[in-house]
């Protein structure tokens, strides 16, 4: 029997990493997954980190299960992706030193380390804040000397995975896009932003294009997977870009990305900055379109956390069931999302019902007010994306494991007055985007996926006034708790 020709693509998320095995229609075979483990790092006031060599032994314990399970094929090529933001430090020996996800603030102490923010803005796309790579670099070198005086280089975490595979370093565009030391219109590295966070630019590696072959496998992986030695190595990106390439969509469409954070994406074909330096502006996975997005923040995690809490033995299709059933909302929530207008963050936030606690209050309704909660968070950035560029389509594609629930489709739909569409790869977004990637690589033309579902807006007066309700109880929460 002739082994089915695979790809092994590598998911490297903010709370979970998955290997999937899949064909390069973008059928996959095999997935697994685990969380991603963390450690507080107690040199820093807001900071983690997590162990590069611990998460090393982790993909290659996944990726030998989702083999085992993927029945017989043979592995063409591999690619990895990962969360925006997050990198390894390299030291001189080619070792990882520390990885530093997201979610790392290491460098908050000296986000005014740049006394010109607007230039950088114009540069990189992006308000500087500690979210990005720089300032967790700065924070490395200012807070613990002993491991930057043996500090050579950094990579994202895709591109560390993918040193890993092939012993080559480099990095991806549109990972490059997060670090406040790409200048984002011109496509390259930037000296000047490197002097304004006083790091060498010796530091920075080479930049590589997405869907281009990095190298071969390195002998010894291949062994060790079991796998062939030709495999070839696939320079992938950003998890939020290589969902987004799954979708196939064209300039000027917009696309809702519901993972752990919710981007709110517009394609376009040139650089676009907001005088009111709201939005991002990235680098896509190829060289002539651009990323203009506001971010929902935190948004998936919270409905993930509360099924473990409320639902932590069923499934979701129960969840959906009982939110269904929901005609009245009784309590509103809101949960810390981001909004583009908003110069500080929601870092409190809860649910608001009427006392004393009523009868008819169940779980489902918390649930209810959670996919509430992120559609308003959706539709407020959605309704910022446009004041700096229009949307005159009258679709928004979506993808994600966060728009797996039907009632949100319908939400954002309602609320934003546009149709929702989902391809039929939706759930594993990112990994169809690194077998679309693989498939740019080896010269394979690449299908585009069907579409599964179009949702459409059935708006309602009673979600006017949930809304409303939505907009007081989080101003509520922002007056009151928040510094």
């Amino acid at each position: 029997m002739i082994p089915k020709q695979a790809y092994l693509i590598i998911d490297i998320g903010t709370g979970n990493v998955r290997v999937a095995v899949a064909e390069n229609s973008g059928n996959i075979l095999s997935v697994e997954s685990d969380h991603m483990h963390y450690e507080k790092d107690y040199a820093y006031p807001e900071s983690i980190y997590f162990d590069p060599d611990a998460l090393w032994e982790q993909l290659v314990s996944l990726a030998k299960v989702a083999l085992s399970k993927a029945g017989d094929v043979k592995i063409l090529a591999i690619t990895a992706t990962s969360q925006r933001e997050g990198i390894v430090a390299i030291d001189k020996s080619g070792n990882a030193m520390i990885g530093m996800p997201n979610i790392d603030h290491r460098g908050r102490e000296w986000e005014n380390i740049a006394e010109d923010k607007q230039e950088i803005y114009q540069r990189t796309g992006r308000y500087p804040t500690s979210l990005f790579s720089a300032l967790k670099l700065v924070g490395l070198e200012k807070r613990q000397p002993e491991l930057w005086q043996n500090f050579e280089t950094f990579l994202s975490i895709s591109d560390w995975a993918q040193f890993k595979l092939s012993g080559i370093k480099g990095y991806e565009h549109s990972q490059a896009s997060e670090t406040l030391l790409y200048d984002v219109a011109e496509g390259k590295w930037s000296e000047r932003l490197c002097t304004i966070y006083g790091l060498n630019p010796n530091i920075l590696p080479p930049l590589h294009a997405s869907g281009t072959i990095l190298g071969d496998i390195l002998p010894d992986i291949a062994r060790d997977l079991s796998i062939s030695g030709k495999a070839q190595i696939v320079v992938g990106g950003s998890d939020t870009q290589l969902a987004i390439l799954s979708i196939h969509p064209s300039v000027d469409d917009v696309v809702v990305v519901s993972g752990t954070t919710t981007p709110i994406i517009k394609i376009t074909d040139r650089y676009i900055t907001d005088e009111q330096e709201r939005t991002w502006t990235s680098r896509h996975t190829d060289p002539s379109s651009f990323l203009l997005e506001a971010n929902a923040g935190v948004t998936g995690l919270n409905y993930q956390r509360l099924k473990d809490i409320f639902y932590p033995n069923e499934g979701y299709e129960i969840i959906e069931k009982e939110v269904e059933n929901i005609s009245n909302a009784q309590t509103v929530a809101a949960l810390g999302s981001l909004l583009a207008d908003e110069k500080t963050p929601l870092i409190r936030g809860g649910f608001v019902f009427n006392t004393p606690v009523s009868h008819q209050l169940t779980r489902g309704d918390f649930v209810f007010a959670t996919l509430w909660d992120i559609t308003c968070s959706i539709f407020e950035n959605y309704k910022s994306l446009c004041q700096v560029s229009g949307h005159s389509l009258d679709y928004i594609w979506v993808c994600g494991g966060g728009v797996q629930s039907r009632v949100l489709r319908q939400f954002i739909a309602n609320l934003t007055g546009k149709k929702v569409m989902i391809r039929d790869n939706y759930r594993q977004a990112s990994v169809v985007g690194g077998v679309f990637v693989c498939n740019q690589a080896l010269g394979i033309a690449t299908e585009i996926p069907p579409t599964l579902e179009v949702v459409s807006p059935q708006p309602t007066e009673q979600e006017g006034l949930w809304y409303d309700d939505w907009k007081k109880t989080r101003l509520a929460f922002k007056s009151t708790l928040c510094p």
